[in-house]
Protein backbone atom coordinates (compact mmCIF):
# COMPACT_ATOMS: atom_id res chain seq x y z
CA UNK A 1 0.00 0.00 0.00
CA UNK A 2 2.56 2.03 1.05
CA UNK A 3 4.47 2.00 -2.40
CA UNK A 4 1.63 2.44 -4.17
CA UNK A 5 0.33 5.53 -2.66
CA UNK A 6 4.31 6.52 -3.21
CA UNK A 7 3.84 5.98 -7.14
CA UNK A 8 0.79 7.74 -6.89
CA UNK A 9 2.06 11.04 -5.39
CA UNK A 10 4.86 10.91 -7.58
CA UNK A 11 2.79 10.41 -10.84
CA UNK A 12 0.48 13.45 -9.99
CA UNK A 13 3.45 15.22 -9.38
CA UNK A 14 5.15 14.75 -13.14
CA UNK A 15 1.41 15.63 -14.43
CA UNK A 16 1.57 18.79 -12.34
CA UNK A 17 5.34 19.19 -13.36
CA UNK A 18 4.10 18.81 -17.32
CA UNK A 19 0.74 21.01 -17.00
CA UNK A 20 3.19 23.86 -15.91
CA UNK A 21 6.34 23.81 -18.30
CA UNK A 22 2.52 23.14 -21.31
CA UNK A 23 1.29 26.26 -20.29
CA UNK A 24 5.05 27.62 -20.10
CA UNK A 25 5.08 26.89 -23.38
CA UNK A 26 2.15 28.21 -24.72
CA UNK A 27 2.87 31.52 -23.07
CA UNK A 28 5.99 31.73 -24.74
CA UNK A 29 4.31 31.07 -27.66
CA UNK A 30 1.64 33.58 -27.90
CA UNK A 31 4.45 36.02 -26.93
CA UNK A 32 6.93 34.88 -29.78
CA UNK A 33 3.29 35.46 -32.12
CA UNK A 34 2.89 38.88 -30.65
CA UNK A 35 6.19 39.73 -31.16
CA UNK A 36 6.44 38.83 -34.87
CA UNK A 37 3.13 40.64 -35.53
CA UNK A 38 4.23 43.97 -33.80
CA UNK A 39 7.66 43.73 -35.62
CA UNK A 40 5.89 43.41 -39.60
CA UNK A 41 3.64 46.30 -37.86
CA UNK A 42 6.49 48.29 -37.09
CA UNK A 43 7.98 47.16 -40.29
CA UNK A 44 5.19 48.61 -41.91
CA UNK A 45 5.17 52.17 -40.31
CA UNK A 46 9.22 51.89 -40.10
CA UNK A 47 9.93 54.52 -42.86
CA UNK A 48 7.11 56.97 -41.15
CA UNK A 49 9.41 56.40 -38.21
CA UNK A 50 12.43 56.87 -39.17
CA UNK A 51 11.09 60.03 -40.86
CA UNK A 52 9.72 61.81 -38.23
CA UNK A 53 13.00 61.09 -36.39
CA UNK A 54 15.22 62.62 -38.82
CA UNK A 55 12.66 65.70 -39.06
CA UNK A 56 14.10 66.27 -35.82
CA UNK A 57 17.59 67.03 -36.64
CA UNK A 58 16.66 68.56 -39.93
CA UNK A 59 15.38 71.70 -37.30
CA UNK A 60 18.59 71.95 -36.71
CA UNK A 61 20.38 71.58 -39.98
CA UNK A 62 21.32 68.34 -40.35
CA UNK A 63 21.48 66.53 -43.66
CA UNK A 64 22.13 62.80 -44.00
CA UNK A 65 23.59 60.15 -46.25
CA UNK A 66 23.79 56.76 -45.90
CA UNK A 67 27.03 54.49 -46.93
CA UNK A 68 26.17 51.35 -47.29
CA UNK A 69 23.37 49.94 -49.82
CA UNK A 70 21.69 48.22 -47.23
CA UNK A 71 22.22 50.48 -44.45
CA UNK A 72 18.60 52.51 -44.69
CA UNK A 73 17.13 49.50 -44.80
CA UNK A 74 18.56 48.27 -41.96
CA UNK A 75 17.58 50.76 -39.65
CA UNK A 76 14.00 50.31 -41.34
CA UNK A 77 14.26 46.72 -39.23
CA UNK A 78 15.84 48.12 -36.65
CA UNK A 79 13.63 50.36 -35.33
CA UNK A 80 10.66 47.60 -36.57
CA UNK A 81 12.18 45.60 -33.84
CA UNK A 82 12.62 47.91 -31.04
CA UNK A 83 9.14 49.16 -31.76
CA UNK A 84 7.96 45.19 -31.42
CA UNK A 85 9.55 44.94 -28.39
CA UNK A 86 8.08 47.90 -26.71
CA UNK A 87 4.87 46.67 -28.13
CA UNK A 88 4.93 43.08 -26.71
CA UNK A 89 6.71 43.83 -23.50
CA UNK A 90 2.75 44.58 -21.53
CA UNK A 91 1.83 40.99 -23.17
CA UNK A 92 4.96 39.16 -22.08
CA UNK A 93 4.44 40.93 -18.17
CA UNK A 94 1.03 39.96 -18.43
CA UNK A 95 1.67 36.14 -19.29
CA UNK A 96 4.44 36.41 -16.41
CA UNK A 97 2.35 37.96 -14.11
CA UNK A 98 -0.61 34.87 -15.07
CA UNK A 99 2.27 32.25 -14.88
CA UNK A 100 3.51 33.17 -11.39
CA UNK A 101 0.55 34.64 -9.91
CA UNK A 102 -1.29 31.87 -8.41
CA UNK A 103 2.10 31.52 -5.94
CA UNK A 104 1.84 35.14 -4.88
CA UNK A 105 0.49 36.05 -1.93
CA UNK A 106 -1.84 39.14 -2.14
CA UNK A 107 1.01 41.95 -1.02
CA UNK A 108 3.21 40.28 -3.71
CA UNK A 109 0.55 39.91 -6.48
CA UNK A 110 -0.36 44.05 -5.17
CA UNK A 111 3.71 44.67 -5.79
CA UNK A 112 3.99 42.94 -9.09
CA UNK A 113 0.92 44.40 -10.94
CA UNK A 114 1.88 47.73 -9.53
CA UNK A 115 5.58 47.70 -10.48
CA UNK A 116 4.36 46.41 -13.87
CA UNK A 117 1.57 49.42 -14.27
CA UNK A 118 3.91 52.23 -13.03
CA UNK A 119 6.76 50.91 -14.97
CA UNK A 120 5.35 50.94 -18.29
CA UNK A 121 4.29 55.01 -17.52
CA UNK A 122 7.75 55.62 -15.89
CA UNK A 123 9.49 54.56 -19.24
CA UNK A 124 6.88 55.87 -21.30
CA UNK A 125 7.91 59.22 -19.21
CA UNK A 126 11.16 59.50 -19.69
CA UNK A 127 11.52 58.70 -23.68
CA UNK A 128 8.92 61.63 -23.76
CA UNK A 129 11.21 63.85 -21.88
CA UNK A 130 14.14 63.12 -24.09
CA UNK A 131 12.16 63.62 -27.01
CA UNK A 132 10.51 66.51 -26.01
CA UNK A 133 13.86 68.56 -23.72
CA UNK A 134 16.97 66.81 -23.96
CA UNK A 135 17.52 66.47 -27.94
CA UNK A 136 16.81 69.64 -29.10
CA UNK A 137 19.23 70.86 -26.42
CA UNK A 138 22.01 68.17 -27.53
CA UNK A 139 21.16 68.47 -31.15
CA UNK A 140 21.89 72.02 -30.89
CA UNK A 141 24.94 71.96 -28.89
CA UNK A 142 26.55 69.24 -31.71
CA UNK A 143 25.22 71.06 -34.40
CA UNK A 144 27.01 74.15 -33.10
CA UNK A 145 30.86 72.75 -32.81
CA UNK A 146 30.73 72.38 -36.32
CA UNK A 147 30.02 76.09 -37.18
CA UNK A 148 32.27 78.25 -38.98
CA UNK A 149 34.86 75.36 -39.64
CA UNK A 150 35.70 74.00 -42.79
CA UNK A 151 35.08 70.52 -41.99
CA UNK A 152 31.42 69.46 -43.66
CA UNK A 153 29.38 67.30 -41.87
CA UNK A 154 27.55 63.96 -43.49
CA UNK A 155 25.74 62.34 -40.83
CA UNK A 156 25.08 58.60 -40.64
CA UNK A 157 22.06 57.45 -40.89
CA UNK A 158 22.61 54.64 -39.06
CA UNK A 159 24.82 56.30 -36.11
CA UNK A 160 22.11 59.19 -36.18
CA UNK A 161 19.32 56.76 -35.81
CA UNK A 162 21.13 54.65 -33.22
CA UNK A 163 22.24 57.65 -31.60
CA UNK A 164 18.62 58.75 -30.80
CA UNK A 165 17.43 55.16 -29.57
CA UNK A 166 20.23 55.47 -26.80
CA UNK A 167 19.16 58.44 -25.58
CA UNK A 168 15.55 56.89 -25.57
CA UNK A 169 16.56 53.46 -23.74
CA UNK A 170 18.97 56.01 -21.23
CA UNK A 171 16.35 58.46 -20.06
CA UNK A 172 13.59 55.44 -20.21
CA UNK A 173 15.50 53.47 -17.90
CA UNK A 174 16.75 56.44 -16.03
CA UNK A 175 12.82 57.20 -15.12
CA UNK A 176 12.47 53.69 -13.74
CA UNK A 177 14.56 54.27 -10.74
CA UNK A 178 11.06 55.01 -8.47
CA UNK A 179 9.88 51.70 -9.60
CA UNK A 180 12.96 49.95 -9.03
CA UNK A 181 13.72 51.60 -5.66
CA UNK A 182 10.23 51.20 -4.39
CA UNK A 183 10.34 46.57 -5.39
CA UNK A 184 13.95 47.32 -3.66
CA UNK A 185 12.50 48.22 -0.35
CA UNK A 186 9.55 46.39 -0.23
CA UNK A 187 11.67 42.79 -0.63
CA UNK A 188 13.83 44.64 2.10
CA UNK A 189 17.22 44.95 -0.17
CA UNK A 190 16.90 48.58 0.32
CA UNK A 191 16.38 51.07 2.79
CA UNK A 192 15.33 54.33 3.22
CA UNK A 193 17.68 55.63 5.90
CA UNK A 194 20.35 54.47 3.22
CA UNK A 195 19.00 56.50 0.40
CA UNK A 196 18.79 59.62 3.33
CA UNK A 197 22.24 58.99 4.54
CA UNK A 198 23.70 58.76 0.93
CA UNK A 199 21.98 61.43 -0.67
CA UNK A 200 24.96 63.72 -0.82
CA UNK A 201 26.89 60.95 -2.50
CA UNK A 202 24.27 59.87 -4.81
CA UNK A 203 24.00 63.46 -6.34
CA UNK A 204 27.71 63.98 -7.08
CA UNK A 205 27.44 60.61 -8.81
CA UNK A 206 24.27 61.66 -10.48
CA UNK A 207 26.46 64.97 -12.25
CA UNK A 208 29.09 62.55 -13.06
CA UNK A 209 26.47 60.33 -15.22
CA UNK A 210 24.90 63.66 -16.24
CA UNK A 211 28.61 64.55 -17.62
CA UNK A 212 29.09 61.64 -18.89
CA UNK A 213 25.50 61.09 -21.46
CA UNK A 214 25.76 64.72 -22.03
CA UNK A 215 27.67 67.33 -24.46
CA UNK A 216 30.04 69.10 -22.61
CA UNK A 217 27.59 72.08 -21.54
CA UNK A 218 26.75 73.04 -18.38
CA UNK A 219 23.23 73.64 -19.36
CA UNK A 220 22.62 70.45 -20.99
CA UNK A 221 24.65 68.31 -17.82
CA UNK A 222 21.75 70.37 -15.48
CA UNK A 223 18.81 69.46 -17.59
CA UNK A 224 19.60 65.89 -16.81
CA UNK A 225 20.65 66.21 -13.42
CA UNK A 226 17.71 68.42 -11.90
CA UNK A 227 15.34 65.44 -13.47
CA UNK A 228 17.49 62.54 -11.44
CA UNK A 229 17.59 64.25 -8.46
CA UNK A 230 13.97 64.97 -8.46
CA UNK A 231 13.35 60.92 -9.28
CA UNK A 232 15.72 60.08 -6.72
CA UNK A 233 14.02 62.26 -4.07
CA UNK A 234 11.00 60.91 -5.39
CA UNK A 235 12.07 57.50 -4.55
CA UNK A 236 12.48 58.36 -0.68
CA UNK A 237 9.22 59.90 -0.79
CA UNK A 238 7.10 57.48 -2.48
CA UNK A 239 9.56 54.75 -0.60
CA UNK A 240 8.61 56.47 3.27
CA UNK A 241 4.98 56.45 2.47
CA UNK A 242 5.17 52.61 1.84
CA UNK A 243 6.83 51.87 4.87
CA UNK A 244 4.70 54.09 7.31
CA UNK A 245 2.12 52.40 5.75
CA UNK A 246 3.36 48.83 5.94
CA UNK A 247 4.14 48.68 9.47
CA UNK A 248 0.75 48.63 11.45
CA UNK A 249 0.09 45.35 8.93
CA UNK A 250 2.93 44.22 10.40
CA UNK A 251 2.51 44.82 14.03
CA UNK A 252 -1.35 43.73 13.47
CA UNK A 253 0.04 39.73 11.64
CA UNK A 254 2.69 39.78 14.86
Amino acid sequence: MGKRKTKEVQNEKSMALSGHLRELRNRLVICIACLVVSFLIGLHYAPDIVKALTDIGKNYGYTYVYIAPQELLMQYFSVAMLAGVCITFPVLFYHIWSFIQPGLRRNENLLFLSAMFFGLICFAAGVLFAYKIMLPFMLYFLVGIGMGSDITAAISVQNYITFLLTIFMIFGIVFELPVLSVILTQMRLLRVEWMKKGRRVIIIVIFVVAAFITPPDIVSQIMIAIPMIGLYELSILICSFLMRFKKPDQEEEE
